[in-house]
C-alpha cells in the first residue's frame, strides 16, 4: 500500500503554490510514496481578493479536514503575515478540533515551508510559531536541518528557508522562487516522504487507531 503524503498549502499569489509543486515532485520521486497537493479554503471575499490584486485560484483541490486522517505525513505550507502563518491556514487548523479531541493526527510526521515579502517577516518566527499547532494535534514535526548541504549555506545570492524547511522571498511579489529555493523545495519533499515511508514500515502494530486507550 502507498504512503500517502499530503501536501497542504494556502497561496494567495502563487509563491507558496510554486514551492508546494516542487515538494510534489520531490515527494513521489520516493518510490512507493503517493503525494497529492491540496488548497486550504480561501476566507476572504471575491471582492476583497480582487482588491489586493490576488490572481484566480489554481485547479488544486480544496481539502476538507476529514481527509487528513487518511495521510500518513505532510508537509503544510503558508505565506507569512506578520510574522506568523497567515489567517486563512490558521483559520483551516482551528477547524480540525474534532481531529484533536480523538488525536487522530497523533504519531503522524509534518514538516512546514512558507514564504515572506522580506528576509526580516519571517522566515524562522513563522515555522517555530507552527510547531504549536503540530504538538497540540500530537504530530511529530520533521524539519530539514542542514540536509539541504552547501545550498544552505549559499550567499551569493538572496536565498529563502531554514532549518525548518524551504521558504521564498517575494519581495513586492514580483519575485518568483529561485532554482536553489526550489531545489531546497525538491529536496524537503523527498526528505520527508522517505522519513514518512520509514514510520510507516516501522509503525508496530499497538500504534493505530484502534488501539488509542480513549
Amino acid at each position: 500500500m502507498a504512503v500517502k503524503v499530503y501536501i497542504v498549502y494556502y497561496s494567495m499569489y502563487g509563491h507558496v503554490e510554486r514551492l508546494a509543486c516542487e515538494i510534489f515532485l520531490g515527494a513521489n520521486s520516493v518510490n512507493g510514496v503517493e503525494a497529492t497537493l491540496w488548497q486550504v479554503p480561501e476566507t476572504l471575499t471575491e471582492e476583497e481578493l480582487v482588491r489586493l490584486g490576488a490572481p484566480p485560484k489554481s485547479d488544486v483541490p480544496i481539502i476538507n479536514q476529514i481527509k487528513l486522517p487518511e495521510a500518513d505525513g505532510f508537509i503544510f505550507g503558508f505565506p507569512t503575515r506578520f510574522g506568523m502563518m497567515a489567517s486563512q491556514f490558521m483559520a483551516f487548523l482551528d477547524s480540525t478540533q474534532f481531529l484533536w479531541i480523538a488525536q487522530m493526527l497523533a504519531q503522524k510526521p509534518a514538516g512546514i515551508f512558507y514564504s515572506t515579502s522580506s528576509q526580516g517577516d519571517g522566515q524562522e518566527t513563522a515555522p517555530l510559531t507552527a510547531i504549536t499547532q503540530l504538538a497540540h494535534h500530537g504530530m511529530i514535526f520533521v524539519p530539514i536541518g542542514y540536509t539541504f548541504g552547501p545550498g544552505m549555506f549559499e550567499m551569493s545570492e538572496v536565498k529563502g528557508g531554514s532549518p525548518y524547511g524551504a521558504g521564498t522571498y517575494t519581495g513586492d511579489g514580483s519575485r518568483k522562487p529561485t532554482v536553489l529555493e526550489l531545489d531546497q523545495a525538491f529536496h524537503q519533499g523527498k526528505y520527508i516522504a522517505t522519513i514518512a515511508k520509514k514510520f510507516k514500515e516501522d509503525t508496530h502494530p499497538i500504534f493505530n487507531l484502534d488501539n488509542r486507550g480513549y
